[in-house]
């Protein structure tokens, strides 16, 4: 594949790639598909029970190619969602898993989580942390 010379762009595949190896082990899946709809589901979940600033700050840590993914059908008037319960929460993070359900939804949602936690900072996720209702922000610990 040719370069484009602009490292942040050359570099992204790689990093998807990386993150995707990562929730794969952690969840132990081989299948590629599956384990990229499982974090674009739940960083799309996460988005949408997140206020409007909440949700950039949020983007802002994410690698490029990843923050498109995250923003992809976003749409920022209906941010924060109804109801922002952990039941809404799984369920959206469940929807695209109609073929082959999702066995654990809520060990699935804990190793995005989990992804998370080990790749961006701290400080920005202790805000996101602390936004989710009490049910949901468990999920983090």
């Amino acid at each position: 594949m040719k370069t484009i010379e602009i490292s942040t762009l050359d570099h992204a595949p790689q990093v998807v790639a990386e993150w995707l190896n990562s929730l794969g082990e952690d969840l132990g899946w081989h299948d590629k598909a599956r384990t990229y709809m499982l974090l674009r589901a739940t960083l799309h979940a996460l988005r949408d029970f997140l206020t409007v600033n909440e949700a950039v700050d949020l983007a802002a840590q994410l690698p490029v190619l990843l923050r498109g993914v995250y923003y992809e059908g976003w749409i920022p008037a209906k941010t924060p969602a109804r109801p922002r319960g952990k039941e809404a929460f799984l369920a959206r993070v469940e929807a695209p898993f109609v073929n082959v359900p999702l066995e654990e939804p809520e060990d699935c949602v804990v190793a995005v989580f989990d992804l998370l936690r080990r790749r961006l900072s701290a400080g920005e996720l202790g805000q996101v942390a602390h936004a989710l209702r009490k049910p949901l922000r468990e999920l983090w610990a």
